[in-house]
């Protein structure tokens, strides 16, 4: 398994924000239960959910951590013609206070809305380890892939301040972005920044936008960010070797 192979799974898991989970049912010994919840990427990488203490997933998930994610691109008029990943994972819940809040720091900026339910009910966040991951990225293109999760070097308070001073003074830079890249036209906010790009939320929606070449410290994320402020067209990114 070639390390493209890795980034253009990796990508697709950046690039989309739902997916059907699927746990062991708890009532139903031995079929599957599925349902849809949102996500977004811990500081290492893996899918950060937060979900209800009374819904069938959390209760399945309770008796048997095993589960996967199933994530496809979003609008595909062929969803066998395009890419889908199934992450094979161990669900944890998070219980320690400083991993709830940096959990709920990072969450919030991808999904506010998501603040209010949180606090009138009963959720936590769990946390899906991979255990293996399965990518098809189109016909006969299948692979299995066993590392795939990439920690984000900015996760925290680099992360945050980075975000804030794009927000708050470069919002045109943000609007060039979104024009740029074809996304979807409106107020766009900048939730997320990683080694390998952006995640921009335009009204309920979240878009990823990749750099052209890794970055991996916050000079290196400026000098993107200036490049693509004064691009005219959105550069291709460099794939992985090997």
């Amino acid at each position: 398994m070639s390390a493209k192979v890795a980034q253009q799974a990796r990508e697709l898991l950046l690039k989309e924000y739902r997916g059907v989970l699927s746990t062991h049912s708890k009532s139903m010994p031995g079929f599957p239960f599925g349902s849809v919840v949102p996500y977004c990427l811990d500081a290492e990488g893996n899918p950060l959910i937060l979900i209800s203490r009374i819904a069938q997933h959390t209760h399945n998930l309770q008796k048997d951590p095993k589960c996967s994610l199933l994530v496809g691109e979003r609008d595909a008029e062929d969803v066998q013609a395009v890419g889908r990943l199934t992450v094979l994972a161990q669900a944890h819940k998070l219980d320690e206070p400083a991993l709830v809040e940096a959990a709920a720091e990072r969450y919030y900026r991808y999904f506010p809305e998501s603040s209010n339910y949180h606090k009138a009910h009963d959720f936590d966040f769990w946390v899906l380890k991979p255990v293996r991951h399965r990518y098809i990225g189109g016909f006969g293109a299948i692979h299995w892939v066993d590392h795939l999760s990439l920690a984000n070097p900015f996760a925290g308070k680099a992360e945050l301040s980075m975000i804030e001073h794009m927000n708050s003074d470069h919002a045109n830079a943000i609007a060039h972005y979104v024009q740029l890249s074809g996304l979807p036209q409106g107020t766009a906010q900048m939730v997320g920044i990683d080694s390998e790009g952006m995640h921009l939320r335009i009204g309920q929606g979240l878009h990823w936008l990749p750099f052209a070449v890794p970055c991996n410290t916050p000079i290196q994320v400026r000098e993107a960010l200036v490049f693509l402020a004064r691009a005219d067209q959105w550069p291709a990114r460099e794939s992985a070797q090997g």
